[in-house]
């Protein structure tokens, strides 16, 4: 009968441990560092070596970035990062594995402020 009890108790332990962590995948969960790629273009423009990082215990997807008045000197890959809609599209929308990094790079005058505006948790 002891048994009988243990293995559902341990089944619904681990579902709250795997929906609980999911929960904790806010857009808080994404880290954003830019750091000064030491390169100039042109006169004027840095270049700027943007790291997303996924801080999730979970696989996220749907990565949408916030940064007001964006605009780049040289071309940005779209694949890693596009307008779209209100923010900025992360990896077309792919997903992005728990501690995995996605990065890309832009040139301007300054940095632009980007902030994670949404994710989708795959737990």
């Amino acid at each position: 009968m002891a048994l009988s009890l243990k293995f559902p108790t341990a089944i619904l332990l681990l579902f709250m441990v795997v929906h609980g962590n999911c929960q904790r995948c806010a857009p808080s969960s994404i880290d954003i560092q830019q750091t000064n790629a030491g390169k100039k273009v042109g006169a004027l423009d840095t270049m700027f070596m943007v790291t997303v990082t996924n801080r999730c215990g979970c696989a996220v997807k749907n990565v949408y970035l916030q940064s007001n008045g964006f605009s780049s000197s040289t071309p940005v890959d779209p694949k890693l990062f596009r307008r779209a809609g209100n923010g900025y599209l992360l990896v077309d929308g792919q997903r992005i594995a728990s501690t995995k990094s996605v990065s890309f790079q832009y040139a301007w005058d300054h940095y632009f402020k980007m902030t994670p505006e949404s994710i989708q948790a795959e737990c």
